[in-house]
């Protein structure tokens, strides 16, 4: 198993074997109620102790529970219609802490958000298919800290912290908020308000913490992947600014309801989730029964990846699918858009992921807006000399783009 960037591993054994888009339909979709369970990853589950947050919940009455709450908040474009105001007002600022805990961020360095983004960076890598060998071998797990090889254990000591504050600072906050009576209404109040005991309450707490951790890194990544995009390829930064000023005339900000009105914006967003594939191989598939597909026999606990890198990149899907062509997803008198990336970038079956609607308002109106009013462009000195950016990614089971300067200039100073 490949400790680094499996996914280039694993699209070469899929010209082998099978790695497509429509397979992990016909497996991940229509299946699922074999392919829906999940495998236990003991560095991120049992060292780290992600187990009962909802990407890593087994499939069961617990998993259900926590997949409807989470479908009542922003699982669909109804749902998520009250939010997009607050959207439009607080596209600077972490909204999902807001809608879920009911908490503002500062404007610098908030400790909830860094927390968050420490946690996430570090489950990233818990759950990456090499990164760590006791989420193959997990009777490895019991090998004493001294032991040679055991450095893992250590990491998953110092990781469970980081993990334990993600999960019960801001749930404290709202109920230390709400015993003063000075609690905002958010989605975490409303649940404890209906709970009526100490189970409810545990589950409450990690239902609310699996929601917020679940958007920090794969948001913010892909709105760092949209600015490369922008610094790499100017001639789509022209076109989109051209649609956006034609629309608002330049005497206000892009809204939500001129999304209709805003298509090469929309194909835009669609590119960069599809550019930057921000979970590549997302989190793995556990087999609750034998199973046969496509003539190769699958038993009972086998696991199962999906590689969305390579759905993402086939180039029987996608002209040039490493270009970057938001044109690609609109539809023509004479082409039919090619394959919307949605369709396997949040997952599959009951495993999809609730947050997908939030994460696209998210970046669809960060896009708008950014575009709205800078320029972006490379990094240079005032010898002259262009840095250009790196294009590689960071490891792990979100992809983030490397490091890499930008220069923003207001467009209309």
């Amino acid at each position: 198993m490949p400790s680094d960037k499996e996914w280039f591993t694993f699209a070469r054994w899929g010209k082998e074997y099978v790695n497509s888009a429509q397979v992990a339909i016909d497996m991940l979709d229509k299946k699922s109620s074999v392919f829906s369970d999940r495998p236990v990853l003991v560095m991120a589950g049992e060292l780290v102790g992600w187990k009962r947050v909802l990407g890593l919940t087994p499939y069961g009455a617990r998993f259900r529970d926590y997949r409807r709450r989470a479908y009542q908040l922003f699982g669909n474009n109804a749902a998520m219609k009250q939010f997009l105001p607050l959207e439009e007002l607080e596209t600077r600022r972490a909204i999902s802490l807001r809608i879920i805990y009911g908490y503002e961020i500062q404007e610098e360095e908030d400790p909830f958000v860094e927390l968050a983004q420490q946690a996430m960076y570090q489950f990233s890598l818990s759950i990456a298919s090499g990164r760590f060998l006791v989420n193959l071998i997990p009777s490895l797990r019991y090998i004493p800290d001294w032991f040679p090889g055991a450095e893992f254990k250590r990491i998953a000591k110092s990781w469970a912290s980081t993990r334990k504050d993600m999960v019960e600072k801001p749930y404290e906050y709202v109920k230390q908020q709400m015993s003063t009576g000075e609690a905002r209404t958010s989605f975490t109040s409303k649940q404890l308000d209906a709970c009526t005991s100490a189970e409810g309450e545990v589950n409450i707490k990690w239902l609310v913490a699996s929601l917020y951790s679940s958007g920090v890194d794969t948001t913010a990544a892909s709105i760092y992947a949209f600015f490369k995009a922008m610094v790499l390829f100017p001639e789509v930064q022209v076109k989109a600014q051209a649609e956006i000023d034609a629309v608002v005339e330049n005497d206000r900000l892009p809204g939500f309801d001129d999304r209709e009105r805003l298509p090469y914006i929309n194909a835009l967003v669609l590119e960069v989730s599809r550019w930057h594939a921000v979970t590549p191989t997302g989190v793995p598939h556990c087999v609750t029964e034998d199973d046969v597909h496509s003539g190769y026999f699958i038993p009972k606990g086998s696991i199962v990846f999906a590689n969305i890198w390579n759905m993402l990149h086939d180039p029987t899907v996608y002209d040039q699918p490493f270009g970057f062509k938001p044109e690609r997803f609109i539809r023509t008198e004479i082409k039919e858009p090619e394959f919307d990336p949605y369709e396997v970038l949040f997952g599959f079956g009951r495993r999809i992921c609730p947050g997908r609607v939030l994460a696209d308002a998210s970046i669809f109106i960060s896009c708008a807006m950014v575009l709205a009013v800078f320029n972006i462009s490379k990094y240079y000195c005032e010898d002259g000399i262009v840095f250009e950016p790196d294009t590689e990614t960071t490891s792990g089971a979100v992809r983030n783009e490397k490091a890499f300067g930008l220069i923003n200039e207001e467009r209309f100073a």
